[in-house]
């Protein structure tokens, strides 16, 4: 994935926003101040409620990086405790009653394989697809 400027990465063609880094912000301010007026120069307090905004800026993105890793923890936590569970499966069709067989994971999401009383795999059943949890298969 090459850096394509400021905020903005390409791959294959595709554009996505990735957010402003300090190095960023720093390369910014360094601009900023080679080419400021000599006679007007930026205000100290501008700067520094610059940098405040940055630094909150920063530990914003650093609280949802570490709550988005607790919730798929969380999520993979309780998806282990499905296994041999009766639940049911929402589907087009309507909620479709199995037993949880197994579990993997795709890009840190828990994706279940429930068996139908037919006999029938379902694979790659999202969490949010649970509709209801039972107990134990009977």
């Amino acid at each position: 994935m090459a850096n394509t400027g400021l905020g903005v990465s390409s791959a294959g063609g595709v554009e996505q926003t990735r957010g402003i880094t300090q190095q960023d912000f720093l390369r910014i301010l360094s601009t900023q101040l080679t080419f400021q007026d000599p006679l007007k120069p930026i205000d100290n307090q501008q700067f520094m409620a610059q940098m405040a905004q940055f630094s909150s800026l920063e530990q914003t993105r650093m609280s949802n990086e570490k709550l988005d890793t607790l919730l798929s923890q969380q999520a993979a936590s309780q998806s282990l405790g499905l296994i041999g569970k009766t639940v049911e499966v929402a589907t087009a069709n309507g909620n479709v009653p199995g037993q949880v067989t197994t579990i993997s994971f795709s890009s840190g999401q828990p994706l279940l394989t429930v068996k139908s009383a037919s006999g029938e795999l379902m694979t790659d059943v999202s969490l949010t697809q649970v509709a209801l949890v039972r107990g134990s298969a009977t």
